[in-house]
């Protein structure tokens, strides 16, 4: 869906107006997004073909980024720029400089826009539209390279944001993997009840809205949970203790904290809908 959604985007906001390889292992989506003229070119392996890409595009979950960078390294040209879409960094970045090429330009970066839905049907060019896109650039990150990736993002509506790969590690775990873990863990929780799916069958919108993000691609966020541990697990133990703390005034009947527990919420939770108006 990500890759997809860059290269319509690219093909309706770019000019001159891309060449656009798409290598996927899925025919359908390659066969899809050939008929609407989004990419121009389609392989499903690694060949000659890649000597021609100025950039490539990433676009898999983060542990299998090692084998498609392994995959694709012998194809790649002098001064091509190589970056990539997934949500952790600190752990992904090593790796990639380490199987890519020297010849290669290596530039992190993180897209901040999703859907639940996955695959190309699911794709769109307006999809990272007023939407952080994170750049995560070392000390031996050529400028050119990051300034180019940049002005790409920008193209796309993005707003590009600059900083290190634990600072982002550390926001990414807090406002988009721990959610994801509650979301999912709250749909998992109706399996702790005898009946389920009468439960399940009175759900109505706050149900829903608080686990949308549950019917997200499973394989990615099982990579996700294992390429960012130590920012993810710190998360959830913070997480803990917020609910430890809940769970201690129900059972004291102590009215005073548990309002004062949603009311802090709400006053964050405005807060932030009001700075997101503010940013559109």
């Amino acid at each position: 869906m990500i890759g997809g959604s860059i290269a319509i985007g690219l093909k309706r906001y770019v000019k001159p107006c891309p060449v656009i390889l798409g290598l996927d292992r899925n025919a359908n989506s390659l066969s899809a997004a050939k008929q609407q003229q989004v990419i121009d070119r389609v392989s499903q392996s690694p060949g000659p073909e890649l000597l021609q890409a100025d950039i490539v595009f990433l676009c898999t979950p983060v542990l299998q980024m090692e084998v498609v960078a392994a995959s694709i390294a012998p194809f790649l040209k002098s001064g091509a720029i190589i970056t990539d879409v997934g949500s952790t960094k600190s752990w992904l970045a090593p790796r990639m400089k380490s199987l890519l090429p020297p010849h290669v330009r290596y530039i992190g970066g993180h897209p901040m826009a999703g859907r639940e839905k996955s695959g190309y049907s699911a794709a769109d060019g307006n999809l990272f539209r007023d939407k952080w896109y994170l750049l995560c650039p070392d000390l031996d990150t050529d400028t050119q390279a990051l300034q180019l990736i940049r002005a790409l993002a920008e193209s796309l509506g993005a707003k590009v944001d600059v900083m290190d790969s634990v600072r982002h590690d550390q926001c990414a775990a807090v406002i988009s993997h721990t959610p994801h873990i509650a979301a999912a863990a709250m749909v998992n929780l109706l399996d702790c009840y005898p009946d389920p799916q009468t439960s399940l069958k009175l759900a109505g919108g706050g149900f829903r809205d608080t686990t949308r993000i549950a019917s997200s691609d499973a394989d990615m966020w099982a990579d996700v949970c294992i390429s960012n541990a130590p920012a993810i697990l710190g998360s959830l133990q913070a997480y803990q203790g917020v609910l430890a703390n809940l769970s201690a005034a129900v059972e004291q009947a102590d009215r005073a904290a548990i309002r004062a527990f949603f009311a802090s919420a709400k006053v964050h939770r405005d807060s932030l809908l009001e700075q997101l108006d503010n940013n559109k």
